[in-house]
């Protein structure tokens, strides 16, 4: 009978794996869109009107017009995928001749009150560290939170960081600046004292190093020892780093 029993369960919690994925897969957001895609100088504002789908699949643009042109990229194909409220841009790994050779990119931007914010879980799940999320959300669990001014070449923005157990969140309310990362976005962090931080991501920046963007945060308050060494254990254990736990333990006890 009790065998009888794990194998009624073992089926059903099989069903249940192979459902969740199914279901999910054939989630699918379509938008109206403007596509303004890399054109000479003298082209500005270059672009039409049409579809954007995104689905599990990739993401998929379709002009409306009487000759429309039609893409489609699957997610493998895909660079770098950058979302934003209301903008979203695809970076692919094919040439761009009015750029000398530079990744082509595909610009698209909503032109209703719709945001891109309800696919952002989907392509949070599909993608890996390929995905920016410029846009802002509130981690589930949230550690501890420090106002900070995000420095720039020129000037800044200011905001929020805050700090999960699963990701990081810079909200500011500058167009384009918020960030949400996961842990396995983040390719290090540092500090040169209390009243700095800087987060280094896997995402593109061209005029640095590597190709790493890193983001400079000056800290409105104190960021005392315990916390960012904790911060530093977690994101090094997302990478698969094995760090004793007794250290964290007796760095919290300090």
């Amino acid at each position: 009978m009790e065998f009888r029993i794990e194998k009624r369960t073992l089926a059903i919690l099989t069903g249940l794996l192979f459902l969740a994925p199914a279901g999910f897969a054939q989630q699918e957001f379509q938008y109206e869109a403007w596509h303004g895609h890399s054109r000479p100088p003298h082209l500005k504002r270059a672009g039409k009107l049409g579809a954007l789908t995104i689905s599990a699949s990739g993401v998929s643009f379709a002009e409306t017009s009487q000759h429309p042109h039609i893409w489609h990229w699957d997610y493998q194909d895909i660079q770098q995928l950058k979302l934003s409220p209301k903008t979203l841009t695809v970076l692919t790994y094919q040439d761009d001749k009015w750029k000398l050779g530079a990744d082509r990119e595909y610009d698209f931007e909503l032109l209703s009150d719709r945001t891109f914010e309800d696919a952002y879980p989907m392509l949070k799940s599909r993608l890996d560290q390929r995905f920016v999320a410029a846009i802002t959300t509130r981690p589930a669990d949230v550690l501890w939170e420090i106002p900070v001014k995000h420095l720039l070449r020129l000037g800044g923005d200011e905001g929020v960081l805050r700090i999960g157990e699963g990701e990081i969140v810079y909200s500011s309310d500058q167009k384009g600046a918020s960030r949400t990362w996961r842990y396995e976005d983040i390719e290090n962090i540092s500090s040169s004292g209390p009243f700095q931080l800087t987060i280094t991501t896997f995402e593109r920046a061209k005029t640095e190093y590597g190709s790493l963007k890193g983001f400079n945060f000056q800290l409105k308050q104190r960021l005392d020892e315990v916390r960012y060494n904790d911060l530093w254990l977690r994101l090094n254990q997302s990478k698969g780093l094995k760090v004793l736990s007794a250290y964290r333990d007796a760095s919290a006890a300090r």
